[in-house]
């Protein structure tokens, strides 16, 4: 039988060729005025999901 992929979480993380998973940082949404020009240039950088919660995604990207 085939598994639904989660589709909010398909276009949230990407799986890298060595199997982690890359996600973008939070908080670049909106209200950036009051937010550092330093802040939100780190904040361009994506970033890679912890162990803990890896486990948790991965059941909703059957297919990656």
């Amino acid at each position: 039988m085939k598994l639904k992929t989660n589709r909010s979480a398909a276009k949230r993380f990407k799986i890298t060729k060595k199997g982690k998973l890359k996600k973008r940082s939070a908080n670049r949404g909106h209200l950036l005025g009051k937010k550092s020009r330093k802040r939100k240039r780190q904040l361009r950088k994506s970033g890679y999901v912890s162990d803990s919660d890896a486990k948790k995604i991965r059941r909703l990207l059957p297919y990656g």
